[in-house]
């Protein structure tokens, strides 16, 4: 009996071993979302440290993007020609570099700046390298077969993105040196990460010689891809970014000197939203039917809806209410992309396919940005409902090309 239970256990272990396979790239694009997103509850203590307009806060936060765009562009390409764990290990080093940075950025803005770019830089090679090796490090697959890929993606950088700003929030509340304490957890975070994806099984083997030439995508491929995924990307982080960046400075008045951990708070909550939705947004997904496309986008306008009244009676009640919805919608909005690109894309564009389609999405950063620097000429409530206005249009754009065969 002994010989015949050995026997049994080995594959057993065999098999959890491979299940559990993919957090050490888990944990790697954990690190680097907690390092992209810490600094956001900290926008209100740099404008009254550094007495900073709020377009130049807004600013700093922006600033991410025009980092992780070409990090996006280049890590994903770059790990389908060299391997996933040789960009993902320099590009942790990346991270903590932007941490320090911003660690500097308590004496002067250029500091805040620079950091922000790091960390917009290590994000974009993180995410799109990181989705293609957590997707193929998935193929084991999930129940019916399903690879599990996108869910683990965005629960990890849903977690990155949560805790990092509730840890970095509560500190700079309460702790002293609220511009240094508050980013100690990234830094140890990310160097245990380190040796963890060192050790996780590398996917995709070194190309040698002359680059090889890529297959074109069929036309219908690139046809879905520029009608229904692009319009559908810039709502993914468009809706966290309200959610997290600008409404809570809508009511910072109405919060007693607790404006820190509150946007801390609301920024877990969209977070934590995004990743509770996974199981609706798994079973709305139906390969090219529409359910899971219109729900998501329908989540985003009903959020913005709420945020309209928040902004009216400047409520914090109702921006929590806000997060809640608008963390659903990115939840649901990054499901779908991510489930879109891995259908359409072949195995050897994977990365850089998803590159392109985090690139677009991370412009909905941009969105806080531009509803702050309009603020002096336009109501809050009116912007906001301006912005669901779009979101309405795009929900019916896309689910009216979605239908073409």
């Amino acid at each position: 009996m002994v010989g015949v239970t050995k026997r049994i256990a080995v594959p057993e272990a065999g098999a959890t071993r491979e299940r559990l396979a993919w957090w050490g790239a888990g944990l790697a694009v954990a690190a680097v979302g907690w390092g992209a997103q810490q600094f956001t509850p900290l926008l209100l203590l740099y404008q009254a440290e550094l007495g900073l307009s709020s377009t130049v806060v807004q600013a700093t936060f922006g600033l991410y993007v025009l980092g992780l765009i070409p990090g996006l562009l280049l890590g994903g390409p770059v790990s389908d020609r060299y391997g996933r764990r040789r960009v993902m290990v320099p590009t942790l080093v990346v991270s903590v570099a932007g941490t320090v940075a911003l660690i500097l950025g308590g004496t002067g803005v250029g500091w805040l700046f620079a950091g922000r770019l790091l960390a917009g830089a290590a994000s974009g090679a993180a995410f799109s390298s990181g989705a293609a090796w957590i997707k193929e490090l998935g193929n084991a697959g999930g129940p019916g077969g399903a690879n599990p890929g996108p869910r683990r993606l965005t629960v990890t950088m849903s977690i990155g993105f949560g805790l990092g700003p509730l840890v970095a929030g509560a500190a700079a509340q309460w702790a002293p040196a609220p511009t240094v304490l508050p980013y100690l957890p990234h830094l140890v975070l990310a160097v245990a990460a380190i040796p963890l994806a060192l050790r996780t099984r590398e996917t995709r083997a070194r190309e040698t010689g002359a680059p090889r030439r890529r297959p074109t995508l069929p036309t219908a491929a690139k046809r879905r891809f520029r009608t229904v995924v692009v319009p559908l990307a810039p709502w993914v982080f468009g809706s966290a970014s309200i959610a997290l960046a600008y409404l809570p400075g809508l009511v910072k008045d109405q919060l007693a000197g607790h404006a820190l951990i509150f946007s801390a708070v609301v920024t877990l909550l969209t977070a934590g939203a995004g990743i509770a939705v996974q199981p609706l947004a798994r079973r709305l997904d139906h390969g090219r039917e529409r359910r899971l496309l219109a729900t998501a986008l329908g989540i985003v306008v009903a959020g913005l809806l709420v945020a309209v009244a928040a902004s009216v009676l400047l409520s914090p009640a109702l921006v929590v209410l806000a997060a809640l919805v608008l963390g659903a919608g990115y939840g649901c909005c990054q499901v779908c992309g991510l489930l879109e690109v891995q259908r359409l894309a072949p195995p050897e564009q994977l990365a850089g396919m998803t590159a392109s389609y985090q690139a677009v999405s991370y412009l909905g950063f941009l969105a806080s940005f531009a509803l702050a620097a309009a603020a002096g000429v336009v109501p809050p409530s009116a912007l906001l409902v301006a912005v669901a206005v779009l979101a309405a249009l795009t929900l019916a754009w896309t689910t009216w090309q979605a239908r073409r065969p």
